[in-house]
């Protein structure tokens, strides 16, 4: 399927790449960014997959970057530098960044030839994995004047790849989907309980020749534990999960990559954009979330084609604590009340904290986007580029140093915004609403002058309190027809994952060919049953 992909990329045309799990998707946007010319942006929610994957095509001579919440200052800058001299073919970013005042004005004048989204399922509604960043993807590559987009996933039903292709523009015959069956991976579902459980993980991973092995689990603290009963087991085992700090996380990884017989107890946190094609064994100590979520964790074992096992060691008691996350997801209805009141106080054009809105509502900050999200769905709203409340500096160089570097009117501009910053210890504040309501200009002049400071490195620039700008497109005029209409949106979306939830159980319950069944949900049907899955092998739950 690669060469599929890169050839309609080098005609010029949008594609999509449904690859299965190490189906080698992001070769199909690497080897296209070392022969256009011009910068090919990637877009992946996975810090890990940006970071392996930068420093592989760093080692292999390819100029490539990345800009996430690792970099400090001097390094963000430095990156920002080589695009805007383009001395870079790939640059990977998260998708937030693009609601990032000063990414966006940096952005808009670098020619993309090629903007890749991985994990392109976010975007639909009716993923397993719904972030509403990603619906607005669409509308900025199109802002963007991108000349080419393609969009990567490893799970999309049917419906699914129809979300992505409408949103992208991309014609069916340019989605490219290869086999999802793999005939190396054994599938296993394994009726457990509380007590058995963690003496079972042992002895299947002693079972085993040492090799590298995941453990996945649901919540941090299961991680800590089952890593610690593996360690007093004799078991080279470590935890990783979202909690840990992002230096721990990177030494796990590592770790990990070097190893030839470690065993890492994650959340899903771990795992996604980590290409180790050696990883004989994934046990599932709690269920996986959904098909979708069971698809990409298991495609992580046996990318180099040989015998791998994947088995989930079920505790149905576990089914409680998944329906616990849809449930904790779906707000009251009067947290949708008190949401769309407060949106009908503000006026036309206004900036919102997602963590302030969500004080306010009662309601978690990941309810907040997604219902505005639907309010931008409906033509009710529209986001517009958000920006930082605070900006403060800390001198390089003196003023005077700086002001010789400009004449006329630039200097006179440059020195009245410097004269409009407060000085504190050793940083300086500036209040740029003020500050432009001062000098009568848009504040997007003062924020693109302080970017080149710390661009020539004159200053360190610091922000913070990121508030999200929309502009009401249409007046609220039945609150509570909108309260209901929202309040019904989210029950859908709980009922959604609800429903996943299920046809994964139905999945373990099942009493013909899994392997066939788990294909089956996304679209492809394979000629026989595979022979080597929990019922095939005569070992099914059958019921729980």
């Amino acid at each position: 399927g690669q060469r599929a992909v890169i050839e309609r990329l080098m005609a010029g045309k949008s594609a999509a790449a449904i690859f299965p799990t190490g189906g080698g998707k992001s070769l199909c946007y690497q080897l296209p960014a070392a022969l256009l010319d011009g910068l090919t942006l990637v877009v992946s929610p996975l810090l890990a997959l940006m970071r392996e994957q930068v420093d592989t095509l760093v080692d292999r001579g390819i100029s490539a970057a990345r800009l996430d919440s690792t970099l400090d200052a001097e390094q963000a800058r430095q990156v920002m530098q080589d695009v805007r001299h383009g001395q870079l073919k790939l640059l990977y970013v998260a998708p937030e960044r693009f609601f990032n005042e000063r990414f966006r004005e940096f952005i808009q004048g670098v020619p993309i030839s090629l903007f890749a989204i991985d994990e392109a399922h976010c975007i639909s509604q009716w993923g397993h994995n719904f972030r509403p960043d990603y619906l607005k993807l669409a509308k900025i590559a199109r802002d963007l004047s991108v000349e080419r987009v393609l969009a990567l996933t490893a799970t999309a039903t049917p419906t699914v790849l129809d979300d992505i292709r409408r949103e992208f523009s991309i014609a069916p015959e340019d989605a490219v989907q290869t086999q999802f069956y793999r005939s190396n991976l054994t599938l296993r579902f394994t009726l457990s309980d509380e007590k058995s459980r963690d003496s079972m993980l042992v002895e299947r991973i002693r079972s085993q020749p040492p090799s590298p092995t995941l453990v996945y689990v649901t919540l941090q603290k299961t991680a800590e534990d089952v890593a610690d009963k593996l360690i007093q087991a004799g078991l080279p085992a470590r935890a990783y999960h979202a909690g840990l700090d992002d230096e721990t996380r990177s030494s796990v990884q590592d770790w990990f990559m070097q190893s030839s017989d470690g065993v890492v107890v994650a959340t899903i946190a771990f795992g996604m954009g980590v290409d180790k094609s050696n990883i004989r064994a994934i046990y599932h100590y709690n269920p996986s979330k959904s098909l979708e979520n069971l698809a990409q964790e298991i495609g992580r074992a046996g990318r180099d084609g040989q015998p791998a096992v994947c088995e989930t060691l079920l505790v149905p008691e576990d089914r409680v604590t998944l329906e616990n996350f849809a449930y904790g997801d779906t707000p009251s209805i009067a947290s949708v009340r008190r949401f769309v009141s407060f949106l009908k106080g503000q006026p036309e054009r206004f900036f919102v904290s997602y963590y302030s809105l969500a004080f306010e509502a009662d309601m978690r900050d990941s309810v907040v986007r997604t219902l505005l999200t639907y309010m931008e769905l409906q033509g009710i709203l529209e986001a517009t580029a958000p920006r930082y409340e605070t900006y403060k500096f800390k001198p390089r160089v003196s003023s005077s140093e700086i002001l010789s570097n400009f004449q006329g009117e630039r200097r006179e501009f440059a020195s009245a915004v410097l004269q409009l910053t407060v000085k504190r210890k050793i940083w300086y504040d500036i209040s740029l609403p003020q500050a432009a309501d001062r000098l009568g200009c848009d504040r997007t002049r003062i924020v693109k002058m302080l970017d080149y400071f710390a661009e020539k490195g004159w200053i360190e620039l610091q922000v913070s309190g990121l508030v999200h700008g929309y502009r009401k497109l249409q007046p609220i005029a039945d609150e509570e027809q909108l309260v209901q209409a929202l309040y019904q949106d989210a029950l859908d979306r709980e009922i959604g994952q609800l429903t996943r939830l299920d046809e994964l159980f139905q999945l373990m319950c099942a009493d013909q060919c899994q392997s066939a069944a788990l294909s089956c949900h996304f679209g492809q049907e394979i000629e026989k049953d595979c022979g080597h899955c929990s019922v095939c092998e005569q070992q099914g739950i059958a019921e729980l």
